[in-house]
């Protein structure tokens, strides 16, 4: 754990910069607005440790599989998102000195990321010569433009003596990712001018889209200009002026971004930077502001989670929703989450499960219900992707990819890549949590029925008979607890495969008749569905009357994590992976995973026998983890731990747990505050289409309140000493449980 930001409700604020933490600072600082995002790098150079990186949102490059023993079946490519063209560089001169970081004498630090209104600040006093120059960057990207960033810098003169200051600005193609497989550039410059560039990026293999980004820059500043400086790479605008004691000047950029996801043509693209720049040209920057701050005040005031009494938690919880929210609002229904959003190169930038897991349940509760349909119908468009995978490996129907960009799968690891086939289940499940929770059917019933037979034609192929025990069961897999490879009989896979082939079966009954004719399931496909879910093989102990999370995990050396020296955590980080391998520790939740997303079909007693055998193996080395835990410790009464695991998915990041997060921040995960909180602390379920809560308050906490998005309405709820309040915000009157109490909400 390691805490470089202070503790504020509203800011990630630190005075103190050290160059060992300025990747951590980056990431902990990134900002996004959906449509495209940046970790928070400095605008000008800085010579040391770093990792620049501008992310666009479905813009992306098929990398070479590379491996060193080629398995049948591998994907060609491996997918991640590229790092964008450098649109925000600034650089400047004090009395012809460049200013570095790295290298200048400068004091009064101050790094701030205000989570109410969007934007990041720094500041710092530069003292050279005798002189001292206090600099202050601006930034925000747009929520309310998305094409827009926005930046301002202001030179003061603190000194007596005048300053003569240059400024160099650019847009700069010559950038490249860390992790890349060659060592080379991802993007071919078309068009450098002296206000524009439009990059394409470089030629594949793979027959995949080539994706084409434009930038056009205007600047509003009484600084004087010289002629723009235009390379093969590169545009940069060039300024100077002098600043006399006491003066100060501004130096405002805005750069208009589109790409050819939305403007197909070069000619296109021009157009669209030319139409967007004269708009953003008759607004003053602090129009262009307060339209970005109105953005962001109408996304706090449905979803904003208040808690009094724990300033830390009330900043992890803002810190995980604004960042979630920084990386995807439901706007694009062609985009999705990727596990690190826009703060880094880490996972590809691509789709995993944690969508439809981790994902889905947050926004079912804090955006309106055509955000989260838009993430099943991403599913469903890549229909076509998830039937090729399944032909890679010989299988009917469709295997959603573990990891994508186009629903073809482009992970290069075996081990994940085609035996973690428990996240075929994980989107099955969505559409069952979408539709209990909305009581929208028409999803399942169209597109969602196509994607339940698709998927539970794969788990009766993928399934074997087993003459011996004359049950079904599924062998060389990975479960969630990605410490355990090529395992037999993961519980949670099983599972998930015999609900998915019960649940299409009782969805197949409900469609249209032109709908089934389309599916064209046979009889002898719903009866061999039938006996798969009859007799499907759930690995159980009824000794410990725990389901054991596959074949052989109870034959392991079975010591608690506490038995670990600590200078041997994490264990990811410490140990071999056959020590991994062979030892009884689990990664995140697995046979637990099930349990949270079924929670009311598992008694207390499984619940409690299960939790207390599972919970002391496991790391939480995934990001992912906490949160159920959370969740299933609060059912349980366990409060002190339910409080524990909400602090540790809260502040994740903002304390490092994982020792991580420089290579970004865990977006995906930042779910868990949320869920931890609400289907937790507040003990949030859905009934046969009813709302009911079961809460309770931290002992160290005072209060807290949030607001549900539910079936057209918008529920306050408030937990205190006092007990718990509920009030209908908006929308029809409702009734909702409250510790098995029926109360009627209305409108005052």
């Amino acid at each position: 754990m390691k805490r470089i930001f202070d503790v504020n409700p509203w800011h990630v604020l630190t005075t103190d910069f050290k160059p060992e933490n300025k990747r951590l600072q980056e990431s902990m600082t990134s900002l996004g607005n959906g449509y495209m995002g940046m970790r928070g790098f400095f605008e000008e150079d800085y010579s040391g440790d770093t990792l620049p990186g501008i992310y666009l949102g479905g813009v992306w490059y098929p990398d070479k599989t590379r491996v060193g023993w080629w398995k049948n079946g591998y994907p060609e490519y491996f997918g991640k998102v590229i790092n964008a063209v450098n649109f925000i560089k600034i650089n400047f001169k004090l009395n012809g000195t460049k200013i570095d970081l790295a290298t200048a004498n400068f004091s009064d630090f101050k790094l701030d990321l205000d989570m109410q209104h969007g934007t990041l600040t720094r500041s710092f006093i530069v003292d050279q010569d005798g002189q001292r120059v206090r600099v202050t960057f601006e930034r925000f990207l747009s929520v309310a433009q998305k094409e827009l960033s926005v930046q301002k810098v202001t030179f003061e003169n603190l000194s007596d003596q005048t300053v003569e200051l240059k400024v160099a600005s650019a847009l700069d193609a010559d950038v490249k990712n860390e992790d890349a497989n060659y060592d080379e550039h991802f993007w071919n410059v078309h068009e450098v001018s002296d206000d524009r560039l439009i990059a394409q990026t470089v030629p594949n293999d793979f027959e995949t889209p080539q994706f084409t980004s434009g930038m056009q820059v205007s600047y509003v500043t009484k600084l004087n200009h010289k002629a723009a400086q235009v390379t093969d790479t590169a545009t940069i605008d060039r300024y100077y002026g002098t600043l006399e004691a006491g003066a100060s000047v501004s130096f405002e950029k805005r750069v208009v971004v589109v790409t050819s996801r939305d403007y197909p043509t070069d000619d296109a693209i021009m157009t669209a930077l030319q139409r967007l720049t004269d708009t953003v040209s008759a607004q003053s920057f602090d129009d262009l502001l307060a339209a970005h701050e109105a953005g962001w005040a109408d996304r706090w005031q449905q979803s904003d989670i208040q808690i009094e009494g724990d300033t830390e938690a009330q900043q992890g919880m803002r810190f995980n929703l604004f960042e979630l929210f920084s990386t995807y609002y439901g706007d694009d229904p062609r985009l999705n989450i990727g596990p690190k959003g826009f703060t880094g190169e880490k996972y590809g930038g691509a789709t995993y499960w944690d969508t439809e897991a981790f994902a889905v349940p947050v926004y079912l509760g804090i955006t309106k219900p055509e955000v989260t349909r838009n993430l099943l119908m991403y599913r469903y468009k890549q229909l076509d992707g998830a039937y090729h995978n399944a032909r890679q490996q010989g299988l009917d129907g469709a295997l959603f990819p573990m990891v994508t960009f186009n629903g073809i799968e482009c992970h290069n690891e075996w081990e994940i890549t085609f035996e973690e086939i428990h996240r075929n289940g994980d989107i099955a499940f969505a559409i069952y949590n979408y539709t209990r929770y909305t009581g929208d059917t028409s999803y399942v019933l169209h597109e969602g029925s196509k994607v339940l037979t698709e998927i539970s034609r794969f788990w009766a192929d993928r399934v074997h008979f087993s003459k011996r025990n004359q049950q079904y069961m599924i062998h060389g897999v990975t479960g969630p607890d990605e410490y355990e490879n090529n395992v037999d009989n993961n519980f949670n896979t099983n599972y998930l495969a015999q609900w998915t082939l019960k649940y299409t079966l009782e969805i197949l009954d409900q469609v249209s008749d032109d709908q089934a004719a389309a599916l064209n399931v046979t009889a002898e496909e719903r009866a061999h569905w039938q006996d798969i879910v009859d007799r499907m093989y759930l690995p159980y102990d009824k000794d410990l009357d725990i389901f054991v999370q596959h074949d052989g995990y109870l034959d392991k050396d079975l010591a608690p994590v506490s038995a670990i020296p600590a200078d041997q955590l994490p264990i990811n980080q410490h140990w071999s992976w056959d020590h991994i391998l062979r030892s009884p520790y689990i990664k995140q939740g697995d046979v637990l995973q099930v349990m949270y997303d079924f929670i009311d079909d598992f008694s207390k007693d499984q619940l409690k026998h299960n939790f207390d055998f599972y919970e002391p193996m496991t790391v939480h080395e995934s990001s992912l983890s906490p949160a159920i835990h959370a969740v299933l410790a609060a059912d349980l009464h366990y409060e002190d731990k339910a409080v524990a695991f909400y602090n540790r998915t809260a502040r994740l990041d903002l304390d490092n747990y994982n020792n991580d997060t420089v290579d970004g921040l865990h977006i995906t995960s930042m779910t868990g505050g949320w869920i931890a909180m609400v289907q937790g602390f507040a003990g949030m379920r859905v009934h046969d289409g009813q709302l009911s809560y079961r809460p309770f308050l931290p002992k160290q906490w005072t209060k807290y309140s949030f607001r549900q998005v539910f079936r057209d309405r918008i529920i306050e709820v408030t937990v205190d000493h006092n007990g718990t309040t509920l009030k209908l915000i908006a929308g029809e009157p409702i009734d909702v449980q409250v510790d098995g109490t029926t109360q009627t909400l209305t409108q005052n």
